[in-house]
């Protein structure tokens, strides 16, 4: 908690906010109060009909299982927090909530005429702080589950892209496919909106 919180006081309040919270909501849930992800989840469903609207944001604060939580919790803790130091916390902010709607968004559209289903979970915000964190630190390394070394960031970003296009069309799992891939996607075009020059010096890096 020392860590924590002199990373907070180092220039990632809105992160460690994030972060907390993700915690805080993900362990109630999934522990001793049951009755508040039925409430939060989001069905496209329902939202596509003017109803449940406000699952757009209590969806992504909820999980379905602690592997789930832990996953988003650490992803967001490597990445989130030396992002909002570099961009500020307001961007920061706005980029998560960008990442988040986009994702969510884009689920309601997709699954709008499926009755039965349903999503939760932080993903596609967090891979909106993923990828833009790729964009502006472009020499970072990322560990992967089961993966023995480390993999340069754009490489992870390329694969990460291709792989989501490919398993939101194929892919019959329970993965939200489609909330990875519009997450990403948001993060890397809020980053080209809100700072241009981001593309040039991330290339100019890696050459």
């Amino acid at each position: 908690m020392n860590d924590l919180s002199a990373t907070v006081q180092a220039g990632a309040p809105v992160a460690g906010a994030i972060l907390a919270l993700i915690l805080v909501a993900g362990v109630v849930g999934l522990s001793f109060a049951p009755h508040l992800i039925a409430a939060g989840v989001l069905r496209p469903w329902l939202v596509a009909r003017g109803r449940n609207r406000h699952t757009l944001l209590t969806s992504g604060f909820l999980h379905a299982s602690y592997g789930h939580l832990i996953f988003n919790a650490l992803t967001l803790w490597s990445f989130g927090f030396p992002l909002e130091q570099r961009i500020g916390s307001v961007r920061f902010l706005l980029l998560y909530v960008t990442g988040l709607l986009v994702s969510d968004l884009g689920t309601v559209y997709r699954r709008r005429n499926d009755p039965d289903y349903a999503s939760l979970g932080a993903s596609g915000a967090i891979l909106a702080v993923l990828f833009a964190s790729v964009l502006y630190f472009p020499l970072q390394s990322i560990f992967v589950m089961f993966v023995p070394v480390p993999i340069p960031a754009w490489l992870f970003a390329v694969g990460y892209l291709a792989y989501s296009l490919y398993a939101s069309r194929f892919a019959r799992d329970h993965v939200n496919h489609d909330a990875h891939l519009g997450g990403a996607l948001a993060g890397i075009v809020f980053v080209l909106l809100s700072d241009p020059s981001v593309l040039r010096r991330a290339l100019s890096l890696l050459l």
